[in-house]
């Protein structure tokens, strides 16, 4: 699964979405749909780091050089991808642990949050909050550096908090 690049003359991609399998694409197409809200260029496409291990190292290895700022890694199970994407490059690795089939993603979870110190991944929670919110981190680090970028992300939160604050409860005792 990839998704285009950006046609000539349109920004470079400033984030890699990688995910082991096209089966997490349910869980990892929520940080896409961010990033297309806040207009950041990105890619996504399948880097398995079990099935592809070449293919995986080159894409850690050439991250820099092509000027992504961040890789949002989605992984199942053993969940080694952003683990071993972060060993390969000095790019930020943030991680999603995809939900697996019988342990709910807790497995993945483990494996992506006990990284031996020296080699951070930062990681999020499991399943689709976790790829929102990885790329809204994305978009935050990139919004330390454009301006543009940041009122976008300041109107997001306000709409988030006003959202919030129209919450209405039901009367009580309703429904008791």
């Amino acid at each position: 699964m990839s998704t285009a690049r950006p046609p000539e003359g349109a920004r470079a991609v400033q984030v890699g979405v990688v995910m082991g399998s096209s089966s997490d694409w349910d869980t990892m197409q929520h940080a896409v749909a961010i990033l297309q809200e806040f207009g950041v260029p990105h890619e996504a496409q399948v880097v398995s780091a079990h099935r592809m291990p070449d293919d995986m190292f080159a894409y850690a290895s050439a991250a820099a050089g092509r000027g992504l700022k961040a890789i949002i890694a989605g992984a199942g199970g053993a969940a080694h991808l952003p683990g071993m994407l972060a060993a390969k490059t000095p790019v930020p690795v943030l991680g999603v642990p995809v939900p697996s089939r019988h342990l709910q993603g807790v497995d993945s979870l483990h494996s992506i949050v006990q990284m031996p110190k020296g080699i951070p991944v930062a990681t999020f929670a499991i399943g689709a909050a976790g790829a929102a919110n990885a790329a809204l981190f994305a978009v935050a680090m990139l919004a330390s550096e454009q301006p543009a970028l940041r009122a976008r992300l300041e109107a997001y939160r306000a709409r988030q908090t006003q959202a919030a604050r129209d919450m209405t409860l039901p009367p009580a005792g309703a429904g008791a």
